[in-house]
């Protein structure tokens, strides 16, 4: 699908993983607690990046950490002028500034990345990269990451890296103790093609909304929960209203940091490594730093008052095996190949679900 006809799309516009502040904060987003502690205007080279969310987070505050680590490692040849909070617009339009170089940077969530470059919606897929370990263990792959990657890079953007905010479940308005539970409730989920898939193989009905309704929709009932993190849950103030989760650990919350390939081929090859290597190492450290973060939000919210449940061992099974159907109906998708693929394998899923040990 080409960003034209992605913009189409209903709702992927106002941000589809919902990490967005809520709209007292997003009004007038002020970067002065992240403000660089050197002087930019002396670099060679300038990198504009987007994100929509809240630098909080740890996995979108990892933006300014690479910021200020590239600008020590290249002795200030490259700045990254780092915008979070949506202060470039919404992701569609974000991805369409991206492709045409108007900025060159973006760590873009993976269900918006998917409807872009469906190889990406290899981490949405359920019970395959749904731990910290396991997404550590992916990026240190080699091959298979370095494939992983190259989802867009037919249209001219490159990824390098990944970012998180912890793992999936339900935030609800009631206790929900069993798939029975779930399945008399409305749950607001990303608009992604796959992530509606695994809901429908779920025998639950998603509802497709954007992130700025939830909270009038959770209070008026429009919806009796949603399908997100914890942590996100935590910061954005969901508990608020849905003052219970269920554990599922099903996927993980991720950003995939992409960048133009025409700037990025225009750097220096010497350059070129050391961004890379940047970023690799600022990635590997705030995906610790985010485990430990998504720890300490539920541990926070524990204590306001906010209810963890987790389905029986049964009943977990069940979803596996219905989820292994999601696996198997997108896999044309993920395995699909494209001009400048260096990797050609014929089934790439099933190679990453080996790498993994993937048990439905």
């Amino acid at each position: 699908m080409t960003i034209k006809k992605l913009a189409i799309l209903i709702g992927i516009s106002l941000i589809t993983l919902g990490l967005m502040v809520n709209p007292a904060v997003a009004k007038k987003p002020s970067l002065a607690a992240w403000k660089a502690d050197f002087d930019p205007s002396g670099a060679k080279y300038r990198c504009i990046v987007s994100n929509v969310s809240h630098p909080v987070i740890k996995g979108v505050y990892a933006g300014f950490a690479f910021r200020d680590e590239l600008w020590k490692r290249t002795n200030g040849q490259i700045y990254i002028d780092y915008k979070p909070f949506s202060m470039l617009g919404g992701e569609v339009e974000v991805l369409n500034q991206l492709q045409m170089g108007a900025i060159q940077g973006m760590g873009v969530s993976s269900v918006a990345a998917v409807n872009l470059g469906p190889r990406f919606g290899l981490v949405n897929l359920p019970f395959l990269i749904n731990s910290f370990e396991k997404l550590d263990k992916f990026a240190a792959s080699g091959q298979l990451f370095d494939h992983f990657m190259m989802a867009m890079d037919h249209q001219g953007i490159i990824g390098i890296d990944i970012t998180g905010y912890g793992n999936y479940g339900w935030a609800t308005t009631t206790p929900v103790r069993s798939i029975a539970d779930a399945k008399k409730l409305k749950f607001r989920t990303a608009e992604a093609p796959v992530n509606q898939l695994i809901y429908r193989e779920w025998g639950i009905n998603p509802v497709a909304m954007p992130w700025p309704d939830v909270p009038v929709a959770l209070k008026q009932g429009v919806i009796d929960g949603l399908d997100h993190t914890p942590m996100v849950c935590s910061i954005t103030k969901k508990f608020e209203v849905a003052k219970y989760f269920t554990y599922l650990d099903y996927a993980q919350g991720l950003f995939i940091w992409i960048f133009n390939k025409a700037w990025f081929n225009k750097l220096p090859m010497d350059l070129q490594k050391t961004f890379k290597e940047t970023l690799h190492d600022v990635a590997a450290k705030i995906r610790v730093e985010t485990k430990t973060q998504e720890a300490i939000q539920i541990m926070n919210s524990s204590r306001k008052g906010i209810l963890y449940f987790k389905l029986p061992d049964a009943e977990m099974t069940i979803l596996r095996k219905k989820g292994d159907l999601a696996h198997k109906k997108f896999a044309k998708e993920i395995n699909k190949l494209y001009p400048g693929d260096t990797y050609r394998p014929a089934d790439y899923l099933g190679e990453v679900q080996a790498f993994i040990g993937y048990m439905p």
